[in-house]
């Protein structure tokens, strides 16, 4: 199982608390030290729906003022690609599922088999 995201981002801590707390083993992927391609992108797109990927309320997209460019969704695939803070955090790739964001209810049904 593969978790990314950013070490300041405090989603991507309670994620790695729980997974710690649940002793279920992940690899840490820092996308600002690794950053996610196009590629990578498309494949969580063909999991998940843009705008559940896309993060709108982050920092980065209110400096970027992307709001003022109405992007459409390939647009916003382009910007996922080219500025990889705009991903929402976290993304967790397990086997072949793709799992965006940080929900403890939805954790534990996903990660917790007696849950």
């Amino acid at each position: 199982m593969k978790l990314y995201g950013i070490k300041t981002c405090g989603s991507v801590h309670k994620a790695i608390k729980f997974f710690k707390e649940n002793e279920i083993e992940f690899e840490f992927i820092d996308i600002k030290k690794s950053p996610v391609d196009e590629k990578k992108i498309e494949y969580w797109l063909s999991k998940v729906s843009i705008d559940k990927l896309f993060n709108s309320r982050g920092t980065k997209y209110r400096t970027l003022k992307l709001k003022e460019l109405n992007l459409d969704e390939n647009s916003k695939k382009e910007w996922l690609a080219k500025e990889n803070m705009l991903i929402k955090r976290p993304v967790i790739e397990q086997n072949s599922n793709v799992i965006v964001a940080f929900d403890e209810e939805e954790y534990s049904r996903i990660f917790i088999k007696d849950a």
